[in-house]
């Protein structure tokens, strides 16, 4: 490369010689400008505030009890362009395993508030749950039932994929009504039976060096530990708390199915699932049929016709204060949930959990 000092001869003679390029001064660019980002803070400070405040008065409600998102139900339109009338029927869910049944019982509480609701259809998907929790759903649901002055409520039944056990035991509200219980042709019905589920760990305890040694008032205290195993009093007591539940079912279904003779639910009560064709056979469904079939029931024994309702369900809130309360909610203690799933208790509840149906201190069980 040539020298740019060195002259070099062109059209009109020698070049003078060039300097060497000096370099360019160095200008910083200049600060950017933060101005949107305080507009931002501007704009989210009162909405950081508000949320602060919400979080504060979620957390107090919560450990008052007072925010809970099942402690409240609204109110929502089922198929608003087949129902247009003007007479309201409700639709009750009972949805799942049962618990405490609380969900259930503050759908039909809100039923007996409202006196413009003029049939019930219980809709049920569930294979059953605690006994306590069955029997309180129950009890709630006749309660509504005869809340009126004048005749009792009209209650239909409407079985989805499920209604077994504790399930069907909830369906006996319909008490003696007649065509009253609809089941859809998939549905799966029955498992009339109580169950204690018990696990026998102590072939495992011995082949680890385990051993229970707990101090008592009474060797019974410890009756149905896992690490032992019965002695024949101890399966005679829980054999006959089983039976004592189970006599309590089956007089729930007969009251429920007053066309059933007790040598027939006898038949039918141990503790198989059934189809619908089948438990129509035996006589624990009435009619095979949809939701909408059971809610043009519910309207036939309201005296009213299809195109005179509107239909209405129940759904448990979802909004700010809920989120805010299930966050703000006191973590659940391990070692209480622990001792919380070794209670003993029966329950009406159709299951296949390996080792409960086949390990455990059984009456006439669920399957």
């Amino acid at each position: 490369m040539s020298d740019p000092r060195i002259p070099e001869h062109g059209p009109h003679g020698p070049q003078p010689p060039q300097p060497y390029p000096q370099p360019q001064p160095y200008y910083a660019p200049p600060p950017r400008r933060l101005g949107w980002l305080w507009v931002l803070l501007a704009l989210a400070t009162p909405v950081l505030l508000f949320g602060c405040m919400c979080l504060m008065f979620a957390s107090a409600a919560a450990s008052l009890g007072q925010v809970e998102s099942s402690t409240r139900v609204q109110e929502k339109r089922y198929k608003p362009y087949r129902y247009k009338g003007n007479q309201k029927i409700a639709i009750i869910h009972v949805q799942g395993t049962i618990l405490d049944g609380k969900s259930v019982i503050r759908q039909a509480e809100k039923v007996i508030r409202d006196k413009s609701v003029r049939a019930v259809v219980v809709r049920i998907n569930s294979p059953g749950g605690t006994i306590a929790g069955s029997d309180a759903i129950l009890q709630a649901l006749k309660e509504m039932r005869h809340s009126r002055e004048d005749e009792p409520l009209p209650l239909v039944v409407s079985m989805g994929a499920l209604a077994a056990s504790g399930g069907y035991y909830v369906a006996m509200a319909v008490e003696d009504t007649p065509q009253s219980i609809y089941a859809e042709p998939t549905t799966w019905t029955g498992s009339i039976g109580v169950i204690i589920p018990r696990y026998n760990m102590a072939q495992l305890a011995d082949k680890i060096g385990v051993k229970e040694d707990s101090i008592v008032s009474h060797p019974l205290k410890k009756m149905g530990d896992f690490f032992s195993d019965l002695t024949p009093e101890e399966r005679k007591i829980l054999q006959g708390l089983v039976d004592e539940a189970f006599a309590q079912f089956k007089k729930v279904v007969l009251s429920g199915r007053p066309q059933l003779k007790p040598q027939e639910l006898d038949k039918a009560a141990t503790g198989q699932i059934y189809s619908t064709s089948q438990a129509i056979q035996l006589k624990l469904v009435d009619r095979e049929g949809y939701l909408d079939d059971a809610i043009a029931r519910a309207a036939e024994l309201a005296g009213l016709s299809t195109d005179d309702i509107y239909v209405v369900e129940y759904r448990a809130p979802f909004g700010l204060l809920e989120l805010l309360g299930s966050q703000t909610a006191q973590k659940p203690d391990p070692l209480a949930q622990l001792l919380e799933s070794t209670t003993p208790r029966a329950w009406y509840l159709c299951t296949w959990l390996p080792g409960v149906a086949t390990g455990s201190v059984t009456g006439r069980t669920a399957p």
